[in-house]
């Protein structure tokens, strides 16, 4: 009797644990913040929506700060992540590259991220970002280089690029040609569910041990 209620307890907790919502955050720049459109447009908004469409129990807050750079993102990373979040999805490196910043900086800001994250126990997905063709190969290079050096590193899941579908397509971008439009942030989203899901398996996981 003694062994079925252990059994019957432990089932129970675990069911609690599978049922909690999961709390994911969405820290990034103005391509997570939702630049232009509305919030309810935005990344974090419709990559919650498209996961509890697929059945599960998520909430996606939207943490993401218009213009930060890597390191900006750093300074603010404790406040900007509270306890009781699950999941990180890091989407930060477009103004470094765009402002020309040093991809040694870029780098280490991002490592020190993750690296604070994982010490949380905070499952991450890393979103990657590669530079323009204009900024010339040794820098595109010693950038693109950033995100699969530490998601390998750190162990991390990785989506290779953001913009992967929309970057220089005018009909998916606002007239900057820089932050999508409601349209590009759905095309990000369907490119980056998968990986998404995979995020969400894991945290659960790691929740569960």
């Amino acid at each position: 009797m003694t062994g079925l209620i252990a059994a019957f307890l432990v089932f129970t907790f675990a069911s609690g644990a599978e049922a909690a919502t999961l709390r994911i955050v969405a820290f990034g720049d103005s391509l997570t913040a939702g630049y232009g459109i509305p919030r309810t447009a935005a990344f974090p908004a419709r990559l919650e929506a498209a996961l509890r469409a697929k059945g599960l129990d998520v909430k996606v807050e939207n943490a993401g700060v218009s213009g930060e750079t890597a390191s900006q993102g750093l300074a603010r990373l404790d406040w900007s992540v509270p306890q009781g979040t699950d999941a990180v999805i890091v989407e930060l490196g477009a103004n470094d590259m765009l402002r020309g910043l040093d991809p040694a900086v870029t780098r280490k800001a991002l490592t020190e991220i993750v690296q604070r994250l994982r010490k949380r126990g905070i499952t991450v997905l890393l979103a990657g970002m590669k530079a323009a063709p204009n900024m010339g190969r040794p820098y595109r290079e010693a950038f693109d280089k950033i995100f699969p050096d530490i998601a390998e590193a750190e162990g991390v899941l990785l989506y290779p690029f953001f913009l992967e579908g929309i970057a220089g397509d005018r009909a998916l971008n606002l007239p900057d040609g820089l932050h999508p439009t409601p349209e590009g942030v759905d095309r990000i989203v369907s490119g980056i569910l998968p990986m998404a899901e995979q995020l969400v398996v894991r945290a659960r996981e790691t929740a569960a041990r």
